[in-house]
């Protein structure tokens, strides 16, 4: 479990990216933070690790005050997938993936099958391993990034923006494989983004941000649609412009649901059938 107490960062130009923030994360589950840019959610992740240091507050792990550990023990435990995967561009895939593992000085036949497993895990051809990142797609890049984010069996993982700079179709994919991934693996994973329908997709509990991390409502995609706690959630969400208004449409093969602009964004299915 993480948790943050009264939480707060100002920087050094004043700025207050994160004012007086709480909140528990649940283990074995998926958090998503979502909000605007200036929301705070990418400095609330880096908190987690101690890429940033917060000016007031305590951030537990398992009870555990993060600010009582060695930074680098820390992120070495803690999983981490960037946007664009951040992956070492002279390095392969195989290299990229056992990063950590080589840090720890893991024996090299170990830390290679391990890395092989995981090309398997994310859905990649073994092939791939002497590749570098030149040489993939931007979802194969994201997929080695998940795979090096798992190398060390963390129990956190922590996801930023991770599919925001793959196209629509990509993305869908790599939402697909989280999921499954999630499901087998039951992670606690900390997922960042802008999107609020991944944020529904993807997350057990959804936190909607507003500026300075100031938590608009916390809760499960269905409690939070079906009872937005402010205009703000309301309007962000887009239920106060009608967009997430369905209706149903009959058509030969059968009753679809169809939105505000007329697209199709279901099939209905009878009970029983």
């Amino acid at each position: 479990m993480i948790e943050f107490r009264s939480v707060s960062k100002t920087y050094p130009d004043g700025t207050a990216a994160v004012d007086d923030f709480s909140l528990v994360v649940p283990p074995h589950r998926t958090t998503v933070l979502v909000g605007s840019s200036g929301s705070g959610k990418t400095t609330l992740l880096r908190m987690i690790n101690r890429m940033v240091d917060p000016t007031a507050g305590v951030i537990e792990i398992d009870g555990e005050p993060i600010a009582d550990k060695d930074p680098v023990r820390l992120r070495r435990g803690i999983g981490y997938v960037l946007q664009n995967g951040g992956l070492l561009p002279h390095h392969t895939v195989m290299d990229n993936v056992t990063t950590v593992l080589r840090l720890e000085k893991t024996p090299k036949r170990v830390a290679r099958d391990r890395a092989l497993e995981l090309l398997d895990t994310v859905g990649l051809d073994r092939t791939l391993a002497e590749r570098y990142p030149s040489q993939l797609s931007g979802g194969q890049q994201q997929r080695v990034g998940v795979a090096r984010a798992l190398a060390a069996d963390p129990n956190i993982l922590l996801m930023d923006e991770p599919f925001g700079a793959v196209d629509p179709i990509v993305r869908a994919e790599l939402q697909t494989e989280t999921l499954r991934l999630q499901q087998e693996l039951q992670k606690t994973i900390v997922f960042v983004t802008h999107d609020v329908d991944e944020a529904f997709l993807l997350g057990d509990q959804v936190v909607i941000l507003e500026k300075s991390a100031k938590i608009a409502q916390v809760g499960s995609p269905s409690e939070i649609l079906e009872n937005p706690a402010t205009e703000f959630v309301a309007s962000f969400i887009g239920v106060e412009r009608g967009a997430r208004a369905l209706h149903t449409k009959r058509t030969a093969r059968g009753t679809v649901l169809v939105d505000t602009n007329g697209r199709t964004q279901g099939v209905l299915v009878e009970d029983g059938a």
